[in-house]
């Protein structure tokens, strides 16, 4: 373990969970260090005993800048790494950052003053898609497309490029003050996915406002394999469904278009009737023009040939999503009162906050 004694205390603390990142850290690392804040900060690494050589990287890194500092994540997941980091943290604000991501140099002294302005508990900034590789441009052709976003309201934004806006639980990154976060019981380590959207459900939950700042737009690296993307969504629908069973108010009406799609597909060919199967098939149909809109839409913005492969990349984010969240009704449960609320029946009870524990061992472990 890189951990070099430094001041007890400093302003900032920055959190990166890591592995296997060798062909991006040296960039990701870059684009960190080189943000422009006006005082002290320190940026920490879990590894999660990666298989490549992201973690002589970050030694090596780490031998020339006293600010960094390396930790071992023995439970290798997103959320443990996080909360080995916020263990260690020294900084009275605690800032997440991605090793697959490269931030403005304003991004830590944009949040930290927005914080000091109050009013807000979060406060992150859009998700901007960078293209590198044939099938990320088409990811990021796709990404600008309602049919790509949804109603998430996380991903960069042409409409008010100024304006802050509130956020729900969904969430990129962020910055925070670290005895808020403590307060709320760091990152669910039973959440190997959507570990930010859960704890923003909490801070929602709690009463906190989450605000965006397009200023502190990231751009974010996609999966340049259609199996790499297909698995990440298949994760996300998964544990989209097990954040909707805790917090059943985090589920969007645009949220549940991905199972209707999967839903639909199998209908068409396997519904018991001729009328449902030929209902189905036309569902499909519309299902395939708004694709092929989709596409024309990213071909008249100016992605020229990548926008052939538009309707193949939003095909294999619904499937795999829609094919995640029935895995994950297998799993954790039918979210039934998410589903309710998205439907807004009428005499549906009131859902209550949840009140539970947080499976954070990565947090407490070596407490001093």
């Amino acid at each position: 373990m890189s951990a070099r004694q430094g001041p007890a205390n400093v302003d900032v603390s920055v959190l990166v969970p890591v592995l296997d990142e060798s062909r991006d850290i040296a960039d990701a690392v870059a684009s960190m260090t080189a943000q422009e804040f006006d005082g002290t900060i320190e940026f920490l690494f879990a590894d999660g005993r990666s298989t490549d050589d992201t973690r002589a990287k970050l030694e090596a890194l780490a031998a020339h800048d006293p600010r960094i500092r390396v930790f071992d994540n023995p439970r290798r997941g997103t959320a443990s790494g996080l909360n080995v980091c916020l263990r260690e943290a020294r900084g009275t604000y605690v800032v997440r950052m991605d090793a697959h991501t490269l931030y403005p140099a304003c991004y830590v002294q944009a949040g930290v003053d927005r914080l000091r302005d109050g009013g807000a508990a979060w406060v992150a900034g859009p998700q901007q898609p960078l293209a590198r590789g044939v099938v990320a441009r088409a990811v990021v052709a796709a990404l600008s497309s309602r049919l790509g976003r949804g109603a998430s309201r996380r991903w960069s934004r042409n409409d008010a490029p100024e304006a802050e806006y509130e956020l729900d639980t969904g969430v990129f990154c962020g910055v925070w003050r670290r005895a808020d976060v403590l307060a709320h019981g760091g990152w669910d380590e039973a959440w190997p996915r959507n570990q930010d959207s859960e704890l923003a459900a909490r801070f929602l939950a709690a009463g906190e406002r989450i605000v965006c700042l397009p200023a502190m737009a990231a751009q974010y690296i996609p999966r340049n394999s259609l199996r790499a993307l297909w698995r990440q969504y298949r994760a996300y629908g998964s544990y989209r469904v097990k954040t909707a069973v805790r917090h059943p108010t985090s589920l969007r009406r645009s949220g549940l278009l991905p199972p209707l799609v999967v839903a639909d597909a199998l209908a068409s060919v396997a519904a018991p009737t001729r009328r449902a199967r030929r209902l189905a098939r036309l569902g499909m149909l519309a299902y395939g023009g708004a694709l092929a809109a989709a596409a024309a839409d990213a071909a008249r913005s100016g992605h020229g040939s990548d926008a052939l492969l538009v309707p193949v990349a939003l095909a294999t984010m619904h499937l795999a999503h829609g094919t995640g969240f029935y895995g994950g009704c297998r799993r954790w449960g039918t979210p039934w009162p998410a589903l309710a609320n998205v439907a807004r029946r009428r005499g549906a009870t009131a859902i209550a906050p949840y009140a539970g524990p947080v499976e954070a061992p990565s947090l407490h472990a070596g407490d001093r």
